[in-house]
C-alpha cells in the first residue's frame, strides 16, 4: 500500500474539494500517518471517507471532519489546545503541528495509552499531553484556552468548557442527540458567548458530569 499516495488523494478528493483550505492544515492531513492511528484490520480503510472503529464503541472520525474542525479554530501556532476525546491520538496529532500545546482528555484508560503510545511511536507526542479524565469537565490546570475542540455529541456546550474558554477565543463542539448533531463554532466576546452551525454531523456521545449522563 503506498500510503503517500494515498495522503495526497485523500487531500485532494476530501478535503480540498469539500472547501478545506487552510494550507498548515492541509498539510498537516498530508503528512501525518492515520494508517497508524487505526486499528490493523481497518489500516488499509485508512484514508476512507468515514469514521472507523478504533474499539470501545469509539472511532477515529473520517479525514474531513478532523480537517473541518482544525480549520474553524484558525490557529496561530502559539496557542495551547484543550481537545476533548482523544480516541485514537490522530487528531491531537494534526493539532501537534497547528499549535504550540496540545492537551487531549480521554475518558477510557484503554484508549488513553493507546494514543499516547502511538504518538509517541509516530514522532507527535513533543508538545502533547495525553490525561485520562472526565473531558466534560475540561483541564483547568491550563486554563484559559485560545481553542477548545470536543469529538464528541454533547446535549449543550458545557458550562466547564465555556468557563475555561479564553475571551476571543473559539469552541468547535457537536450539539445534539447520539447520530444527529450540529456541529458548531462558538465564541466568547467580552463574556458574551456567540455559536453558529457549522455542518451537520454524527459523534459518538460525550459521556461524563456535563455530557450525556
Amino acid at each position: 500500500m503506498n500510503w503517500a499516495e494515498q495522503r495526497e488523494r485523500m487531500v485532494e478528493r476530501q478535503l480540498v474539494k469539500r472547501g478545506i483550505k487552510d494550507l498548515k492544515v492541509l498539510s498537516a492531513m498530508q503528512t501525518i500517518p492515520r494508517e497508524e492511528f487505526v486499528p490493523d484490520e481497518f489500516r488499509s480503510h485508512a484514508y476512507t471517507d468515514e469514521p472507523l472503529p478504533i474499539g470501545l464503541a469509539q472511532t477515529i472520525s473520517q479525514p474531513y471532519m478532523v480537517a473541518l474542525m482544525a480549520q474553524c479554530l484558525m490557529l496561530s501556532g502559539d496557542e495551547c489546545v484543550l481537545e476533548v476525546g482523544c480516541g485514537s491520538g490522530y487528531a491531537a496529532a494534526v493539532l501537534s503541528t497547528l499549535a504550540a500545546k496540545v492537551i487531549t482528555i480521554e475518558m477510557l484508560p484503554e484508549l488513553a495509552e493507546r494514543a499516547e503510545e502511538t504518538l509517541r511511536r509516530t514522532g507527535y507526542s513533543t508538545n502533547v499531553l495525553v490525561v485520562c479524565g472526565d473531558g466534560s469537565m475540561g483541564y483547568p490546570e491550563k486554563a484559559p484556552y485560545r481553542a477548545i475542540t470536543v469529538a464528541a455529541g454533547a446535549p449543550k456546550p458545557p458550562q466547564a468548557l465555556l468557563d475555561q474558554l479564553d475571551e476571543g477565543g473559539r469552541l468547535v463542539i457537536p450539539i445534539g442527540p447520539h447520530k444527529n448533531q450540529e456541529l458548531r463554532l462558538v465564541g466568547k466576546t467580552q463574556g458574551r458567548i456567540e455559536s453558529r452551525i457549522v455542518t451537520r454531523c454524527s459523534f459518538v456521545p460525550l459521556n461524563g458530569e456535563q455530557g450525556w449522563k
